[in-house]
């Protein structure tokens, strides 16, 4: 009998051995185990049964979504432009050319009355396609000579239709011999905070650039940049040479000029600003067709209405502009407007604040009659007043209007 069980462990030991080898080297060889379906439908053994039920996976994973703005940018890319510019500066004077006796010796060699040639750098956008492209009025300005880099690498000369320092944008014609790639023009009353936007240009003349970031603020002003400010804010990176350049929507549609941007150093910080293609447009279409940009002016000068200076006029609410001064004989002054008014309205408008009623005074057409609403002594009344012309920059200080 105890040979017996000897025999039927050794057996079973060497067949247990073989199941293993097999298992291990040949699964294939084993009949399949029987399985039961789940309701869900996951076929599973019979044990498993007993286990928790486990977290399945999709049984189709889809592919990450891979976001990519390159169509936008090759959509806008033709109707971005290198500026290229030349004008004559004079050398500053040796301090030693005072010195008679350095004089006598070397004469004028050293004198500042020779002429340099001094380069300057920026970008532009094609409007239309007969060759009128946007730029900022900085980026051209005084220029002796205008050269315009395509993006096919094609060169040609430029001339400046007109500019208006005062919104830094100036307009160019550009004598190509063929019709040229021009830009689309988005709503810019549809650009919203957050929205995703690329800056187009030539930083640094290392040649065409795309950056992208998102539009951070609207309506930016009192920057001291410009006489009328309404800035789209962006952290796209843009650096010298992005001047003029365009900045445009996930689409590819432009939205603004590039202009601005706010750095310590010279270089990107994240913080850049763009001219609204709205403003961009108006100008642009009234230079072409006057030659210069044309703005209401009533011949006030304004600050902001502070908490103090508020109670102190006994004004109870918010918002509204400072009446400090009004010019003699001007269009306000002959409409009974009064230094200590606080403007109210235009035109049925509100006044948020100073740069606000400097944008609503220059939008009013000269000639045409304004209804403006101030608080005085208490209480609101409206006078009427004919719109003046704007007079150009540099004759008007930059507070009045």
């Amino acid at each position: 009998m105890q040979r017996l069980w000897l025999v039927f462990a050794q057996s079973v030991t060497a067949a247990l051995a073989v199941l293993f080898v097999v298992a291990t080297l040949k699964p294939e060889w084993l009949p399949a185990r029987s399985v039961t379906a789940r309701p869900g439908g996951v076929a599973t053994s019979a044990a498993a049964d007993l286990l928790p039920e486990p977290v399945l996976a999709p049984a189709r994973i889809e592919s990450a979504k891979v976001v990519s703005y390159s169509d936008a940018a090759q959509k806008a890319l033709p109707s971005v432009v290198h500026v290229f510019t030349t004008k004559a500066v004079r050398a500053p004077q040796h301090p030693l050319m005072n010195d008679p006796i350095f004089r006598h010796f070397f004469g004028d060699r050293l004198g500042g009355d020779q002429p340099q040639r001094q380069m300057g750098l920026g970008s532009g956008v094609i409007v239309s396609e007969d060759g009128v492209v946007l730029t900022n009025n900085h980026v051209v300005e005084a220029a002796d000579e205008i050269e315009v880099s395509l993006n096919d690498g094609g060169k040609y000369p430029a001339t400046v239709i007109g500019s208006d320092p005062e919104s830094d944008l100036a307009v160019l014609r550009v004598n190509a011999p063929t019709k040229l790639p021009a830009a689309s023009f988005a709503s810019s009353d549809a650009l919203r905070i957050g929205d995703v936007v690329l800056a187009i240009g030539n930083p640094f003349d290392v040649g065409q650039t795309v950056t992208m970031g998102i539009v951070s603020a609207l309506g930016r002003s009192q920057l001291g940049i410009n006489t009328f400010e309404n800035f789209i804010q962006t952290d796209a990176a843009i650096n010298p040479g992005n001047s003029g350049g365009a900045l445009v929507d996930a689409a590819g549609n432009l939205v603004g000029i590039n202009t601005a941007i706010y750095s310590r150093s010279g270089g990107s910080l994240g913080i850049g600003f763009a001219i609204p293609v709205s403003t961009a447009r108006n100008v642009m279409e009234q230079i072409v067709a006057n030659g210069s940009v044309t703005r209401g002016w009533v011949g006030v000068e304004v600050q902001e209405l502070t908490p103090e200076l508020a109670e102190s006029f006994k004004y109870p609410a918010s918002g509204g502009a400072l009446i400090a001064g009004v010019m003699r004989n001007s269009p306000a002054d002959r409409g009974g407007v009064r230094p200590g008014d606080v403007l109210l309205e235009v035109d049925g408008r509100k006044v948020k604040d100073s740069a606000g009623m400097l944008q609503l005074i220059a939008a009013l057409q000269p000639g045409q009659k304004a209804r403006l609403t101030v608080y005085r002594n208490g209480g609101a009344r409206e006078l009427e007043v004919t719109v003046g012309k704007r007079p150009a920059s540099g004759q008007a200080q930059r507070s009045n209007d």
